[in-house]
């Protein structure tokens, strides 16, 4: 290959991956501003900003970016008019469906949410048509190979005040209300236990056994 040849073709290749990377940051911004919105610019009291600014910075997103978007989300500079929202329905097999999104324009993306259930042989209910069926926790997982016995970490767990603890093998989930998680880590981390993530999840009440095939459609929803 010869030298000018190598450098077009090193060339686009960096301009894509700047295009991707530029791509990335874009959404990231987006979620720390809704994020810091909602629960505001201190992210040691608000865990989807801690969430969200840690994955941020592990795609190497640069600090005045990160600052800059929690300052759009706190309303001290001009930001974007963003809105989180929260759409229940039903997916094929009758499965409850949760799906949260953040828009601009609510009606074209109710619009859009919509033919997406139609489309996959599901319905778009109203606002706590499904929502009865799960529970909201915060989890917590450890990091793989901690130096802590199992007994330790189960009676850490315990004195923190979690309410679950499930084991696989060398990994290890804590779940706590969501009141609680931040509280709870940093009792954890005090203690010596270090952690890979932290997030609030919803958890179904009852599960539904489906064979293959309707899993893969249920799946594509």
């Amino acid at each position: 290959m010869s030298g000018h040849s190598k450098w077009k073709t090193i060339k686009h290749k960096k301009s894509k991956e700047d295009a991707k990377r530029g791509r990335l940051f874009s959404k990231l911004t987006k979620v720390i501003i809704v994020a810091a919105k909602e629960g505001g610019g201190d992210p040691n009291q608000n865990i989807a900003l801690a969430n969200t600014i840690q994955k941020a910075k592990e795609f190497n997103m640069p600090k005045d970016n990160i600052k800059r978007a929690i300052k759009k989300g706190i309303g001290k500079v001009g930001g974007y008019d963003l809105e989180k929202v929260v759409y229940e329905g039903y997916g094929p097999e009758g499965i409850a469906v949760i799906v949260e999104a953040m828009t601009d324009n609510i009606k074209r993306t109710a619009s859009e949410m919509r033919n997406i259930f139609t489309k996959h042989n599901g319905n778009l209910g109203s606002t706590g048509c499904v929502g009865w069926m799960f529970n909201k926790k915060g989890v917590i997982n450890l990091k793989d190979g901690s130096n802590i016995d199992e007994d330790e970490i189960l009676l850490l767990a315990i004195d923190a005040g979690a309410d679950d603890v499930i084991i696989e093998k060398d990994h290890y989930e804590i779940y706590t209300e969501p009141t609680k998680l931040m509280k709870i880590k940093d009792f954890l981390i005090e203690k010596g236990l270090s952690t890979d993530s932290t997030e609030i999840i919803l958890i179904p009440k009852n599960y539904k056994l489906l064979d293959e095939s309707k899993t893969l459609k249920a799946l594509k929803l």
